[in-house]
């Protein structure tokens, strides 16, 4: 069987290359491969290589730059994902799309059902809502929103902590935004169970939105507490101690584009639907620190 995959260089593409190329055939693209801001060359693309199924994490991501780069977001998160979705559709095969908690405007007290309405506050959360409405257009789709994804590769918030340890001797760190820290090796291995059910079920119809993240919940501040703490345990020299990790409250603490205060998302339906048992964040938090570090 044969796969595209958008964003090979993601944290989520380089997981799902990794894990998926065990058992397909998977055209991994980044992109030196394939220019998503060019429809024409995607259209172009898919008829060349005659996928079985596309799988697109590929994103513009940068939360805050987006606010002022919007034309640039607008095109790789909803234009791309628009001619994806439309590509399969003539195709009549399935296409995967991973989403966000950005969807959501934070507000509600307890986690996020999958139907919850959307209220996006930021530029990125428009246009991967954008993204997810396209992608729908198509019958045959999987969206994953997932929250606060953490890999070995590319950016993210656990090698920032490691650094600024090593390098600062105080941290302020935002306290009252709650969310699930996942991993994009737990994402990898969610969509293999998915993509295999796929196509070993002809009659397959389990199409649709899913929630996936870690269980367990915890702030950014206490995260980071945890992750000084593992590296210490380590044997990570810092410049600073625990006490001078200092929490602040999102209002105190400015950025260009808003952040939902609640990133919780509610996993029931994804682990009924497929079987899964989902980790405590906590084990793949401290699976990542070990390989980051050693």
């Amino acid at each position: 069987m044969k796969i595209l995959l958008t964003g090979k260089h993601g944290q989520v593409g380089f997981e799902l290359n990794k894990k998926l190329s065990a058992l397909y055939d998977v055209i991994a693209i980044g992109r030196e491969d394939l220019d998503l801001n060019h429809p024409s060359d995607i259209r172009a693309f898919i008829d060349k290589i005659k996928p079985n199924l596309i799988i697109h994490p590929a994103a513009y991501t940068a939360v805050d730059k987006a606010e002022s780069e919007s034309e640039t977001a607008y095109q790789v998160n909803v234009v791309a994902s628009q001619t994806l979705a439309n590509k399969a559709s003539e195709l009549n095969i399935p296409i995967i799309y991973f989403s966000t908690d950005y969807v959501f405007d934070g507000l509600k007290k307890e986690s996020y059902l999958e139907e919850d309405k959307t209220h996006p506050q930021s530029l990125y959360g428009k246009t991967k809502l954008e993204g997810e409405g396209a992608i729908k257009q198509h019958p045959k789709h999987i969206i994953l929103r997932a929250s606060w994804v953490f890999g070995i590769h590319g950016h993210n918030f656990i090698k920032t902590i490691l650094k600024l340890i090593q390098e600062k001797d105080n941290l302020s760190v935002v306290s009252d935004q709650l969310g699930a820290p996942t991993s994009a090796s737990m994402l990898a291995d969610a969509t293999f169970k998915i993509v295999q059910k796929i196509f070993d079920h002809k009659d397959f119809k389990d199409f649709g939105t899913y929630h996936v993240a870690s269980q367990g919940e915890t702030n950014w501040h206490q995260y980071a507490m945890f992750i000084y703490n593992e590296a210490i345990r380590l044997g990570v020299s810092s410049k600073m101690k625990l006490s001078d990790i200092k929490p602040i409250l999102t209002k105190d603490y400015a950025t260009a584009a808003k952040r939902p205060l609640n990133s919780r998302l509610n996993t029931e339906k994804i682990k009924k639907t497929f079987m899964l048992e989902l980790p405590y964040w906590k084990d793949e938090v401290k699976k990542v620190i070990r390989e980051l570090i050693h």
